[in-house]
C-alpha cells in the first residue's frame, strides 16, 4: 500500500477518535426468531470521545447507492455539523442504536438532552448469517459500546457492527486504515473506519490483481436460494481527519470513497447501500450546532485548508479505503450461522501466491 500509516494504522490515530464495538455470536442450528442464531453487533465512532460529545464538528455525507440508510444525514448536509456518537450496526437494528445514543447523551451530557438529538446511525445487512428479526442489538449494549469505546488499536474483521457481514463472497465486516498527510510543515492523520458487505466475488481485486475471478465460486451459493443476489449487501465508510477543513470539503473528501472502493473492485451493485460520512475534529468550540447562545451577537472565524492543496487529503482517503476493505477481508475467518449458511474467509495465502505471481511476470 502507498503512503504512511500512523501508528495503529486505524480511524483512532485522529486524536481524540474513540471506537467501541458490540460483538454478539451465540448459538447455532436453524433460526428461531428471537433467540438465534445471532451473529451480529454495533461499532460506535465518538469523534472527539466521550468528554466532547456536543461539541460540533464539521461534517459532510454521499451516496453512491442509495438501498441503505444514515439517519441524521439530513442535518448533516443542512447544516455541515456532527456532534453526536455514530454507530454502525445491522439494517434491523438502526432504531435500537439510535435510542441507545439518546439514552448516554441524557445519562452523560443532559445539556445536550435539552436540545434536539439526529443521531447518525448507518446499516448493512447480516441477515444470511443472523437473526436479524430478533433485536438482538438493543439500546443497553450501544450505550455500553459508547461506555467501553477507546483510542488506540481497533480490533477488525468479525467484530462490532461487522460481525456477520460479508464481502466479495468471503466474511468481510469491520476494517480500518489510516494515513499522515503533511501540510504547511504539520502532520495530519486521515482515518478510515468501514462495514463492509458488498461485493461479488467474481470483482474482488487486490493489490491490482483479479484474484476473484481465479477463486473457485462459492457452493454455497449455487446450493442456497436464501443467499443475496451476488454483489448485494452495502458498505458505510467514515472517514475522519484533524486536518481543518469546511463542511464542503468534508463532503468532498466522503466523496472520494468509491475511488478507493473501486480499487477493490466493485462497480456498485443496485442492491448495495453504500453510504459515507466525513468529519474534521479541528475548529473546535468554533461550530455551534444548537440554539443561539446567550452572548453577543459575533462573527466566528474558521481556519481551513485552501482547495488548491486539498488533493493530498483526497489521495490519504482513497488509500486508506481500500486498505480499510482489505483489512476487513484479510483479518477474518471463517464463520457459519443461522441454517448452516456458511461465509468462508478470504484464502490469504493463495491470494497472496497470486499477487505476488503477477508481480514477478
Amino acid at each position: 500500500m502507498l503512503g504512511d500509516p500512523g501508528p495503529n494504522n486505524a480511524i483512532t490515530d485522529v486524536p481524540g477518535v474513540e471506537v467501541g464495538m458490540l460483538t454478539l455470536i451465540q448459538g447455532s442450528g436453524p433460526l428461531v426468531v428471537g433467540a438465534g442464531p445471532v451473529r451480529t453487533g454495533a461499532t460506535v465512532i465518538l469523534p472527539r470521545g466521550r468528554t466532547g460529545v456536543g461539541s460540533a464538528c464539521a461534517a459532510g455525507a454521499s451516496v453512491l447507492n442509495g438501498n441503505g440508510e444514515m439517519t441524521g444525514a439530513a442535518f448533516v448536509e443542512e447544516a455541515g455539523l456532527l456532534d453526536l456518537p455514530v454507530v454502525l450496526t445491522n439494517s434491523h437494528a438502526v432504531g435500537a442504536a439510535h435510542r441507545g445514543v439518546i439514552d448516554w447523551v441524557v445519562a452523560n451530557v443532559p445539556e445536550r438532552a435539552q436540545r434536539w438529538m439526529l443521531p447518525v446511525v448507518a446499516e448493512t445487512y447480516d441477515g444470511f448469517l443472523n437473526d436479524i428479526n430478533g433485536a438482538h442489538v438493543d439500546s443497553a449494549g450501544v450505550v455500553r459500546a459508547i461506555n467501553e469505546a477507546t483510542a488506540g488499536p481497533i480490533a477488525q474483521g468479525s467484530v462490532g457492527g461487522g460481525t456477520g457481514m460479508r464481502c466479495y463472497g468471503f466474511k468481510g465486516g469491520t476494517g480500518t486504515a489510516s494515513r499522515v498527510v503533511t501540510f504547511a510543515g504539520r502532520g495530519y492523520v486521515v482515518g478510515v473506519l468501514v462495514q463492509a458487505n458488498f461485493g461479488s466475488r467474481d470483482e474482488l481485486v487486490i493489490a491490482g490483481v483479479p484474484v476473484g475471478r481465479a477463486l473457485p465460486e462459492d457452493p454455497f451459493r449455487a446450493a442456497e436460494p436464501a443467499c443475496p443476489p451476488a454483489g448485494a449487501g452495502s458498505i458505510i465508510a467514515v472517514v475522519a481527519t484533524d486536518a481543518p477543513l469546511l463542511p464542503g470539503q468534508c463532503k468532498a473528501l466522503s466523496r472520494r470513497v468509491p475511488l478507493g472502493l473501486a480499487r477493490t473492485g466493485t462497480t456498485g451493485s443496485h442492491f448495495s447501500g453504500d453510504l459515507f460520512l466525513a468529519f474534521s475534529t479541528a475548529n473546535e468550540g468554533s461550530l455551534r450546532a444548537g440554539y443561539p447562545h446567550a452572548d453577543e451577537e459575533h462573527l466566528d472565524g474558521l481556519s481551513f485548508v485552501p482547495w488548491s492543496f486539498i488533493d493530498r487529503f483526497y489521495d490519504a482517503v482513497v488509500q486508506a479505503v481500500e486498505e480499510a476493505v482489505l483489512n476487513a477481508l484479510f483479518i477474518n475467518h471463517d464463520m457459519t450461522g443461522r441454517d448452516g449458511h456458511t461465509v468462508p474467509a478470504l484464502p490469504v495465502r493463495q491470494v497472496m501466491t497470486m499477487v505476488r505471481a503477477s508481480q514477478r511476470s
